[in-house]
């Protein structure tokens, strides 16, 4: 018997990975005021697995060609009449309601629609813990490969095109990386819950960051240790588990408020 035959300490690593890919991704979600952008692409999750459940496509397969597909209608179809936040509250709704109509005229196919919604992060597999972890090493590394560059089209548009840098393709990249980890976690938290994990742990890093640098890795730490203490509680308290490592981010981030309050 290996370690991974060990259920617990499977979900532990397939948290603590969603986690290491969601912190730094999440910092410019924050930084961009991007998220019901990510919200939406989330949302497609649920179309992305009736599709794979039509076409007999892996799961992850399937959440990934949806994703990347609601991130290029949202970035192409924006009206400027109707508005861009209503534009996203559109397609993201729209998307989660036609795959869940989708899913449920999915013909002699039993799937657990809950996993898909809110997690199932004990039941995570070898093969989905190799998917969660090789898909963080792609996010981490188109990020450390575009860094930079994504921080000044960040901070600066303008000046990103002046230093030759175009802030569309930076975008493209920030929209690829979203949808792979919408892909990988989630079997973790659930595509109702993704965005959670992207963003609290950031929020909650904010106050103690002095660079940007210094907030996505205490995000890291902090959505790491949501991860855990979540799979903990659930174990416990016999809670949900993806809700439960939400809740623990949540704590997370009511402390840092607390102590930035009377910090400042």
């Amino acid at each position: 018997m290996t370690l991974l035959d060990d259920f617990l300490v499977r979900s532990a690593l397939a948290g603590v990975g969603t986690a290491l890919a969601a912190a730094p991704l999440g910092c410019f979600v924050v930084w961009r005021r991007m998220a019901y952008f990510g919200d939406a692409t989330a949302h497609a999750a649920i179309l992305g697995v009736a599709l794979s459940l039509a076409l007999g496509l892996p799961i992850a397969l399937g959440v990934l060609v949806a994703a990347l597909a609601m991130a290029g209608a949202l970035t192409r179809l924006a009206h400027p009449t109707l508005g861009a936040d209503a534009t996203l509250a559109v397609l993201a709704y729209s998307a989660l309601a036609i795959g869940l109509v989708a899913v449920s005229l999915t013909g002699g196919v039993r799937i657990d629609l809950e996993a898909y919604l809110f997690g199932d992060i004990l039941a995570v597999s070898r093969g989905d813990l190799a998917l969660i972890w090789g898909g963080a090493a792609v996010i981490a590394g188109l990020l450390a490969w575009r860094w930079q560059a994504l921080l000044t089209a960040t901070l600066d548009p303008d000046l990103a095109r002046a230093a030759g840098v175009d802030p569309r393709r930076e975008e493209a990249v920030l929209t690829l990386a979203t949808a792979i980890l919408v892909a990988l976690s989630i079997k973790v938290v659930g595509a109702l819950l993704i965005v959670s994990l992207l963003i609290i742990p950031a929020a909650a890093a904010r106050p103690f960051a002095r660079t940007p640098e210094g907030m996505a890795t205490t995000a890291a730490g902090i959505g790491a240790l949501a991860a855990i203490a979540g799979l903990g509680l659930s174990l416990e308290a016999d809670t949900p588990t993806g809700p439960s490592i939400v809740a623990a981010a949540a704590l997370a981030f009511a402390v840092s408020t607390v102590m930035r309050r009377r910090a400042g």
